[in-house]
């Protein structure tokens, strides 16, 4: 089922809210936010897990959320550190 993400990887895409949302989270800079993202998915050391109507792909210490039917990257932010 993962390679379904993969597969579709040509249609992943954001809006330019959603550019402006992972710049900031992410503290980028004038880079190709979707580009960056595309590259995380399909770097082999990514964690892909479908959650319902999303995607997370867990990779670096970040997460980057994908709606499963649209292919449009929501957000990508840091994952939190879990406390012991």
């Amino acid at each position: 089922m993962k390679e379904i993400l993969i597969e579709n990887i040509d249609k992943v895409h954001t809006t330019e809210m959603g550019i402006d949302r992972i710049r900031r989270n992410l503290g980028l800079s004038d880079i190709d936010v979707v580009a960056w993202c595309k590259e995380r998915i399909l770097d082999e050391k990514s964690i892909k897990e479908r959650k319902g109507k999303n995607w997370y792909v867990h990779i670096d210490g970040c997460v980057i959320t994908v709606n499963a039917g649209s292919y449009t990257i929501i957000t990508c932010h840091k994952e939190l550190e879990q406390r012991q």
